[in-house]
């Protein structure tokens, strides 16, 4: 008996098995067309813009392709199956032939996001180290962006991490790199920092003036000390009324925002100050619900350091799954208002 003889019930059981069959995200099909979705799940298996001697970032998606089925639920906080909200489909990888030249891959990257956004899909990513970031705002948000109608987004962006270090040239040759891109996208008209929230910051800098250029690009900064002392409400109070309801979101979460008890493999542990825990995200990321969520990406997953249950790679598949359900909530919202 093939997959496709079983009965509904043997294949919701054989579906979640994440090594059974080929896998792909959430066991969703894969289809290399844009049009053929609402929600795309891409792959960017890009790791030369950290420059650090921790690489392996490249080998995320692979990861995360391998344990998602375990990840295709419903969401029980938002009532919602998000798998028959919408359409939802797997495009495969940005293709990078120059994978050792980070301002190549940079450029690859907005190329292959101009194509979902002509095609009006909404990209959650998994990464690939947190220039990806850059790459894919390029296409997707500022002036001539089909995704925000030509405006500016904002980031709701978890980093332990501020990636806006612009009194640094470069980091360890890569421009466009990982601790680049939220300085360089606000400068170049792709993000409103002034509708944007950083989130998670924690651990000794390496100056003191470390934080000091997100302050000046004008984003809202919530440093993990800062969430301990004001508490979950008022930062999701602040999250809320500083994106605004009508303004186009982006989610940017990198995996080292979390403690790293809870997800030791990524490219840049900060271990001096405990970070968040994944019941803790989860609440931050569901304030944003009903907002104009455009696309998200996950970042930073180091497989090669995880546990052997690949306990980080889990995590990454859960924060996707968070994220792919808060826009397919937004669009069955938007089909039933129509």
């Amino acid at each position: 008996m093939t997959a496709m003889e079983l009965s509904p019930s043997d294949q919701m059981m054989i579906e979640g098995l994440y090594w059974w069959d080929i896998p792909t995200l959430f066991r969703c099909p894969v289809d290399r067309d844009p049009r053929g979705c609402d929600i795309a799940l891409i792959g960017v298996p890009h790791s030369t813009g950290n420059g650090t001697t921790e690489r392996d970032q490249h080998l995320g998606p692979r990861a995360v392709r391998d344990v998602s089925a375990m990840a295709r639920r419903v969401n029980m906080a938002l009532e919602l199956d998000p798998w028959n909200a919408c359409r939802i489909r797997d495009l495969g990888d940005v293709p990078f032939p120059e994978a050792n030249d980070n301002e190549a891959c940079i450029e690859r990257i907005t190329q292959f996001y101009r194509r979902v956004d002509a095609a009006g899909a909404r990209p959650i990513s998994v990464g690939g180290d947190h220039s990806v970031t850059g790459g894919i705002m390029q296409a997707i948000a500022g002036r001539d962006a089909k995704l925000t109608g030509g405006r500016k987004a904002a980031f709701l962006h978890f980093d332990a991490h501020t990636d806006a270090y612009e009194q640094i040239p470069h980091f360890l040759g890569a421009v466009k790199s990982a601790a680049h891109w939220a300085a360089y996208l606000v400068r170049d008209g792709h993000i409103d920092a002034t509708r944007s929230v950083q989130i998670g910051m924690r651990g000794n800098p390496r100056t003191l003036d470390w934080r000091k250029p997100s302050v000046e690009l004008g984003y809202e900064m919530i440093t993990m000390d800062r969430y301990r002392e004001i508490g979950p409400e008022e930062t999701m109070r602040i999250i809320r009324d500083r994106i605004g309801k009508d303004t186009p979101l982006y989610i940017t979460f990198d995996l080292d925002c979390l403690d790293a008890t809870v997800a030791p493999a990524v490219a840049n542990l900060e271990v001096g100050v405990e970070g968040f825990r994944v019941d803790e995200v989860l609440r931050l990321l569901r304030c944003v619900r009903g907002l104009d969520v455009i696309g998200g990406d996950v970042v930073c997953l180091m497989p090669t350091k995880d546990s052997p249950n690949k306990q980080t790679a889990h995590i990454a598949s859960i924060i996707m799954f968070e994220i792919l359900s808060l826009v397919a909530d937004r669009l069955q919202r938007g089909a039933r208002a129509g």
